[in-house]
């Protein structure tokens, strides 16, 4: 297992300028990545990728509001993908930043995309990882199935256990160590000293009911707008959320640079790491965002 790469952290106002949001920031010489997290995850999710990228990169990793160390919204209507991309506007505007790859698992890559499309000079290349224009309807049965409030858990192995519970069928050849591994990305204590995942259980009526926040219901018009944009696919090989289907139409409707990748023993979604996925992203990166 890699070592964790050293980061600081950084606070900043969200774009309506009520909330107090988190970021990590690992400082590289090369140019700036903005690496968004999915649904119920938080920055952490990207350790694994940041100990491979850090040094090369200047590598912002936000929580997105409601997770991590973010300020959760007391109006949960505030939970939706074209409201965590003006926060990203407004991060990168308090770092400074111009131009900024992107890396968006699942409601991140939601993310990129609008921002992408709205602010196109800004993003020199996109990196989707296992989310796309269709969403299939059996992954997004199975996260709305999961997302809301649970109970505690008394110790870190209980909290290893229910990830695993969870996210089992994405990671099959997990062992204990790479669960509590999860777990400590996932998870945070409680002032009482119990377990809990670290998000607002508020989140889940963002993918609940017919006509999710999260989740527009036609994204392919969005899709086109980025015909030009340098973009490189992960699929976890073993998905129920991104079709191999819609990668293929992702590619036949992409004017510009395109490319996928599936990484092998992964479903929603691909931590980034693998051999398979890391032999994408670097060459990826390499030459179009510098």
């Amino acid at each position: 297992m890699t070592a964790p790469a050293p980061f600081h952290p950084h606070r900043y106002r969200s774009a309506c300028g009520r909330l107090e949001l988190y970021a990590r920031v690992y400082e590289g010489e090369g140019p700036a990545l903005l690496l968004m997290h999915g649904l119920t995850r938080n920055g952490a999710d990207f350790e694994p990728l940041a100990a491979h990228l850090a040094g090369r990169y200047r590598l912002v990793v936000p929580d997105q509001r409601g997770r991590g160390l973010s300020a959760y919204d007391p109006d949960p209507d505030n939970y939706r993908p074209d409201v965590y991309a003006a926060d990203m506007f407004a991060l990168l505007d308090d770092l400074g930043i111009a131009r900024a790859g992107l890396i968006g698992t699942s409601m991140g890559g939601l993310m990129a995309m609008i921002m992408a499309a709205t602010q196109p000079a800004r993003v020199p290349a996109m990196v989707l990882n296992d989310v796309g224009p269709r969403i299939e309807a059996a992954g997004l049965a199975r996260i709305q199935g999961y997302v809301g409030p649970t109970g505690d858990a008394a110790d870190w192995a209980e909290a290893a256990a229910r990830c695993a519970a969870i996210n089992g069928a994405a990671f099959p050849d997990f062992v204990e160590a790479d669960w509590l591994a999860f777990a400590r990305r996932t998870c945070a204590a409680t002032p009482e000293g119990r377990l809990r995942l670290a998000y607002d259980p508020a989140i889940a009526a963002s993918v609940k009911g017919d006509s999710p926040a999260t989740v527009p219901p036609d994204l392919w018009p969005l899709w086109d707008m980025l015909a030009a944009l340098p973009v490189l696919v992960i699929r976890g090989a073993l998905s129920d959320l991104l079709s191999a289907e819609t990668v293929a139409e992702m590619g036949d409707r992409h004017a510009g640079p395109f490319a996928a990748v599936s990484v092998p023993a992964r479903g929603h979604a691909p931590l980034l790491d693998e051999p398979a996925a890391l032999a994408a992203i670097v060459p990826f990166l390499e030459a179009h965002v510098g």
